[in-house]
């Protein structure tokens, strides 16, 4: 088993060397060959991750009184690999920072146009600002007219079962009284 580790180890240090041989190349290439190789190191990262798995398997299975040595080394070289991945961050942005000035034509010298643009953008922000003030205004006053609605009704409701309670009484009064009357008319 740590035959096998050793021999991840070796491919693995293989791997991270090219890798940081071709980070640090990034910058310097021309725009066509920036992409391939940015494509070609994140293939490269992904194997060196696999390689990590298969060695953190192995470690595994290693008997826990041998065990400890070998996680110290996993525990480096996953540190190796978080600052590999750091630094191709790294490159990457400064790459799609060329990138986005060649495609956007920034030769540095449009502080005028990026300053237009800012007041365009501000200006739109002020006037979603103004209709979305507007739209809650209205919510609120939807509201106010909807709790009106409701009291209104709520005192009519109150009105009709004052009403119907009156009706109730009257019509067990006529009940009385119907049948006092016709206790009446049989005397």
């Amino acid at each position: 088993m740590s035959s096998d580790f050793e021999g991840y180890e070796q491919d693995f240090a293989v791997l991270t060397a090219e890798i940081t041989s071709k980070i640090s190349r990034v910058p310097r290439l021309p725009p066509d060959e920036k992409k391939q190789m940015v494509a070609n190191v994140e293939k490269e990262l992904e194997e060196a991750r696999e390689l990590l798995e298969q060695m953190d398997l192995e470690v595994r299975e290693i008997p826990p009184q041998s065990r400890g040595m070998y996680s110290n080394r996993m525990r480096s070289y996953k540190q190796e690999m978080g600052k590999l991945e750091t630094d191709f961050k790294r490159s990457r942005i400064a790459y799609s920072d060329e990138v986005r000035n060649e495609l956007l034509g920034d030769d540095g010298n449009s502080s005028e146009n990026q300053r237009a643009h800012l007041l365009d953008n501000t200006e739109r922000l002020e006037r979603s600002s103004r209709r979305l003030e507007a739209g809650y205004q209205i919510a609120v006053e939807t509201e106010q007219i909807g709790q009106e609605m409701l009291e209104n009704l709520s005192h009519d409701r109150e009105k009709i079962q004052r009403a119907r309670e009156r009706l109730r009484e009257t019509d067990a009064n006529l009940g009385k009284s119907s049948r006092i009357l016709t206790g009446m008319l049989r005397r």
